[in-house]
């Protein structure tokens, strides 16, 4: 039986879960691969540091003694971020190792550079881990799927939000409060900004679209939105509506282009992402030929994200046992243009303050007329200051369009307050 070496660049969480399924799943794994898999050295910041499960590997501080050893077959990069991280791996794929990688943030901007890089030295760079840690989209993009012309890809791809949602959601609770919660769980960062904002879903989208659409989308072709001015108020008035407020990852491939974009939408209930909850992620892909199909699984932790590289590993294994490296990489042959936030074409929720007066509900009506968009729906409810509020539900417009009618509605005298616009997702499925 053939042994292979693995090196790993950083045992952190989820070098330590690679670590201790590789162990666990040892005589599988070798009987599935027909190869025996070791690892035999971990990049770490302290070699001091007692770590559970590295008792047999070999610990350094010097990126080149995994980089530059010539028994090391396969490079695991786990550290994170763009540098040192995209240097290591050009520097693994031209000393001709293969590469596995759970970096999104890296592969969202570099991508294309990293993908040239394995192209031209026959290697393989395999990146399953990067998206929705355990769920198999990466794999199910580049091969199971690969018969379809992808439409559109709809996505929960980032957990700390979705709970964050969800929670909001179950318990009528507010969006500040719910953060702490997750920040005290461990499920959001002490700087939950990437998160909440919208960024960590942008950059795994970037990844999926390249993927689904054949063309190079990077994270900043992603319009990204967050969810912090989501209010219990929005989460009410969307189950009013037969609805949920799920922070959704959206690619469309049409004829103009490609639509990229992550942001907080209103979701029917009939949606099978809207009861997608808690920490848990999902993709909903259209094909051409297989219709709808949604994956779904846990999108972190150390054995979810860990199953990935894993698998990554032992594909790459049989890669070489087979002779076959270098065959699965960039296949971004497509050159399509990137669709502008102004022509995004979704309905609106617009939730809004005004003074209780007659013809005021006229004159926003009129607004929104005169920018080519009608209702859907609408919600009023009095209050008691002489104000009302109204929750104007549009049919499908362009972005460009309803900028229109905001830009009126904002300089009317009879508006207190526009509290929120949100996508109303009604095309979704």
């Amino acid at each position: 039986m053939r042994k292979i070496t693995i090196g790993l660049l950083g045992f952190g969480t989820v070098g330590s879960g690679t670590a201790a399924i590789l162990e666990n799943n040892r005589y599988d794994i070798s009987t599935r691969s027909n190869t025996e898999i070791v690892i035999k050295k971990a990049l770490v910041r302290d070699i001091r540091k007692q770590r559970p499960g590295a008792e047999h590997i070999t610990l350094t501080n010097d990126p080149n003694e995994i980089l530059e050893d010539p028994e090391i077959d396969i490079v695991v990069e786990l550290i994170g971020g763009i540098e040192p991280a995209r240097s290591y791996i050009l520097q693994a794929l031209n000393n001709g190792k293969n590469v596995v990688t759970a970096n999104k943030d890296l592969l969202a901007e570099s991508g294309e550079e990293l993908l040239e890089a394995a192209r031209v030295n026959g290697r393989d760079l395999y990146f399953e881990a990067s998206v929705a840690g355990g769920i198999p989209i990466i794999a199910a993009l580049r091969q199971s799927l690969t018969a379809n012309k992808i439409t559109s890809l709809v996505g929960i791809i980032n957990g700390t939000t979705n709970y964050i949602l969800s929670a909001m959601t179950e318990q009528g609770r507010d969006f500040a409060d719910v953060l702490k919660e997750a920040q005290e769980l461990g499920y959001a960062e002490a700087d939950p900004v990437s998160d909440v904002e919208g960024l960590d879903a942008g950059r795994k989208l970037a990844i999926l679209a390249s993927l689904a659409f054949n063309t190079r989308v990077t994270f900043h072709d992603v319009y990204a939105e967050g969810i912090s001015n989501i209010s219990s108020a929005d989460i009410r008035y969307a189950d009013e509506l037969g609805c949920v407020i799920k922070l959704l990852a959206i690619g469309k491939h049409q004829e103009s282009g490609v639509e990229v974009r992550v942001h907080p939408a209103i979701l029917p209930k009939r949606h099978p992402l809207a009861n997608i909850n808690g920490v848990y992620n999902a993709i909903y892909v259209t094909g051409d030929a297989i219709g709808e199909t949604m994956f779904y699984g846990k999108g972190a932790g150390a054995y979810p994200t860990g199953s990935s590289v894993v698998a990554d590993i032992i594909q790459i294994t049989r890669n070489m046992n087979a002779g076959s490296e270098g065959i699965l990489n960039c296949s971004c042959y497509n050159h399509y243009p990137i669709i502008a936030r102004d022509n995004f074409t979704t309905g609106y929720y617009i939730r809004l303050k005004v003074k209780d007066e007659p013809k005021v509900f006229a004159t926003l009506a009129l607004f929104f007329a005169e920018a080519g968009i009608s209702f859907n729906s609408i919600i009023q409810k009095p209050r008691q200051d002489k104000s009302a509020e109204i929750v104007l539900v549009t049919h499908p417009c362009r972005e460009g369009q309803l900028q229109q009618a905001l830009h009126s509605v904002n300089a009317y005298d009879k508006l207190d307050k526009v509290y929120n616009v949100l996508r109303f997702e009604t095309n979704a499925i």
